[in-house]
């Protein structure tokens, strides 16, 4: 027969196993979705997000977060996709254009830009200070002025734990280079104190690994807008700001979620560039 005491050290055992359990497979599912989101920000992956991913979004190993762990769909589960609330892309094709060394410098360092993006979710106008990154803002004025980014894919959206739309990549697929890379600048923005990159933001992506400190000064064309505050390690050329209504358009991509219903994806808004253009201010 067994006995009262006997019986509670079984339902302890039982409960410790049940938490051991819970515990395993929220570390498990806390590390797919780390590696979902340290791919995010690079041309190809982004190692300092990898190393910096790795304690920020790291479970806790308590009951509530085992909850949350457990609530969490899986990748098997098929998403629910949001109405697209962008409009039909303008007619025209990509340009395929490479070129061998960074363009010379043109435009007055002194002088605020704008850059204009026209896409088919509404115009995001971004103000970019050329003192603070010289080379980025002369970059995308001579992009813009060839036609580079009319007719591009925002290939990328982040909803879990950083919170971007990236674009920029002719080709659609965070492969895309304009054929020379640009300095690393203005790293030290007061705006990102506390490795926060704040809601409005641009920065470049690149290639940078924070681990192996290899991948500095790779910036190409491609870059991310946030649409809420993202901590993230201060490894990406800030170098605009965006408009109060293009945030609105902004947040209305990133309403509308992304594919996967894991946090990464492609947008289910249709957002295409139609015309870029990058004017003095």
């Amino acid at each position: 027969m067994v006995t009262q005491e006997q019986r509670r050290r079984q339902l302890a055992r039982e409960k410790f196993l049940r938490q051991q359990q819970r515990r395993t497979s929220a570390r498990r599912k806390a590390h797919a979705r780390n590696a979902v989101i340290a791919s995010v920000l690079g041309v190809v992956v982004v190692g300092s997000v990898v190393s910096y991913a790795t304690g920020v979004f790291k479970q806790d190993d308590d009951d509530k977060s085992n909850a949350a762990a457990e609530a969490t769909p899986s990748a098997s589960a098929a998403p629910s996709k949001a109405p697209d609330p962008c409009d039909k892309a303008a007619k025209g094709k990509v340009k395929s254009l490479s070129y061998k060394k960074e363009p010379a410098m043109t435009i007055d360092k002194s002088a605020d830009y704008t850059m204009k993006l026209q896409t088919t979710c509404g115009t995001i106008d971004i103000d970019m200070p050329a003192s603070k990154a010289p080379h980025t803002v002369n970059s995308f004025s001579f992009l813009t002025g060839k036609g580079y980014l009319d007719h591009t894919k925002c290939h990328r959206l982040t909803t879990n734990g950083i919170y971007v739309l990236q674009c920029g990549d002719p080709k659609g697929t965070g492969m895309g280079d304009p054929g020379y890379t640009i300095p690393d600048e203005n790293l030290k923005d007061k705006r990102l104190k506390g490795n926060v990159y704040p809601a409005g933001t641009v920065a470049m992506a690149n290639q940078y690994n924070a681990e192996t400190k290899e991948g500095r000064n790779s910036g190409g064309s491609q870059f991310f807008l946030v649409y809420q505050d993202s901590q993230l390690p201060a490894n990406y050329t800030p170098f605009g700001t965006i408009s109060e209504s293009g945030m609105k358009v902004l947040k209305k991509i990133a309403g509308a979620g992304e594919s996967t219903g894991q946090g990464d994806g492609t947008p289910n808004a249709t957002v295409v560039i139609d015309k870029a253009t990058v004017t003095k201010s």
